[in-house]
């Protein structure tokens, strides 16, 4: 019978953290990092800075300057897919689920509408192929929006025709997404943009995803509910485990079993994107580290408890509490509207998460001012 490891809170929050590369021993290159955790998550929203830039910052500190993943980009060691930023080389492993598009599991009803709805407007996705070819990586705005059979949906894509078509080419793999961070979406042709590398057969390339995902976060459920994009499960990579007063079959990362008996966790305070991989899945969020989090954007000011873009503060294995701030690049000021404290902060924790507040301001070449 296969090994089952009992852990407590404190274990599964170690192993988060260590897997998420926010102890003590920061790495030092942007690909590397990247390659562990497997993707950057793009964002266009900047009230402190991208989302993207922040979690590499929090990772690399002050060394990390937005222009190298500019370069990762340019000279296509990171491409973009699903809206993240990854390897290269890891785009054979999702080469077989384009190929499968648009699903590998049970065929669906749905399944067979965005075939017919992708073949009706053929003449269309024909037209894009050609004038990519021809010109190189174009913005949607010189792509032609032609299509025959209009794009219907209850939702907010209704009507995008070319937008829904573009998104269905990427999703087979015909074209991809190009171009730096601060320009805009841009599209060409995919042969252009993935290596040549061999594609990894399905079963293969879902087994390696799910063993990569683990490492990137050290424990995480064996199923959960389906995610299109990124999913937080990771099937049966690593090794069974329980979590201490919470329910439900979780796979740890085993090679950092032995780091977790270590009484000494080499922590460190950080302050972390509201996108973080590490506070993403709220449920998870809150098993492990009790951390009542949600990212307020999207809520009417009045509304609000911590602020539109909030980040979390982490401190060792523990989140202590939230940093609203805005950075308000006509004043040269990163505005620091509250530090809302989870815990209370003795004199020494009230000292790391200050200079890690300063950090931030001077790596975004801020003056911090306390309103």
């Amino acid at each position: 019978m296969a090994t089952v490891h009992h852990l407590t809170r404190r274990d599964a929050r170690r192993a988060a953290v260590r897997a998420q590369l926010l102890a003590r021993d920061r790495p030092t290159d942007l690909l590397a990092m990247v390659r562990h955790l497997t993707l950057l998550q793009w964002s266009p929203t900047r009230a402190v800075t991208h989302s993207h830039d922040l979690v590499a910052w929090s990772r690399l500190g002050s060394s990390y300057a937005p222009e190298d993943l500019d370069a990762a980009l340019d000279v296509g060691r990171l491409v973009v897919l699903d809206g993240m930023f990854r390897p290269a080389e890891d785009i054979a492993l999702y080469r077989a689920e384009m190929a499968s598009w648009p699903s590998t599991g049970p065929r669906k009803d749905w399944h067979g509408r965005l075939e017919d709805w992708v073949a009706a407007n053929d003449r269309t996705r024909s037209e894009v192929l050609d004038r990519l070819r021809l010109a190189g990586p174009l913005p949607k705005e010189d792509l032609p929006d032609t299509c025959a059979q209009p794009w219907r949906s209850s939702g907010w894509s209704d009507g995008r025709n070319l937008t829904r078509l573009l998104d269905m080419m990427v999703g087979r793999g015909e074209i991809a997404l190009v171009g730096l961070p601060g320009r805009g979406k841009e599209y060409d042709l995919a042969e252009r943009v993935y290596p040549d590398d061999p594609v990894v057969p399905l079963v293969e390339a879902e087994a390696e995803r799910d063993r990569r995902r683990l490492l990137a976060l050290g424990i995480a459920r064996l199923n959960g509910p389906e995610c299109p994009v990124e999913p937080d499960v990771v099937g049966m990579a690593g090794e069974a485990a329980t979590v201490e007063g919470v329910r439900g079959e979780w796979r740890v990362e085993p090679s950092l079993l032995d780091q977790l008996a270590d009484d000494e966790f080499p922590g460190r305070t950080a302050l972390l994107s509201p996108l973080d991989r590490l506070v993403s899945d709220r449920k998870r969020l809150d098993e492990l580290f009790a951390f009542d989090y949600q990212l307020e954007m999207y809520k009417p000011a009045a509304n609000r408890k911590w602020g539109y873009w909030a980040l979390p503060i982490l401190h060792g294995d523990r989140f202590v509490g939230k940093l609203d701030a805005t950075a308000d690049r006509d004043r040269g000021a990163l505005v620091i509207h509250a530090i809302h404290d989870d815990v209370d902060f003795t004199p020494d924790l009230a000292t790391a998460v200050d200079a890690e507040v300063d950090d931030l301001a001077a790596w975004l070449d801020l003056e911090r001012v306390d309103e």
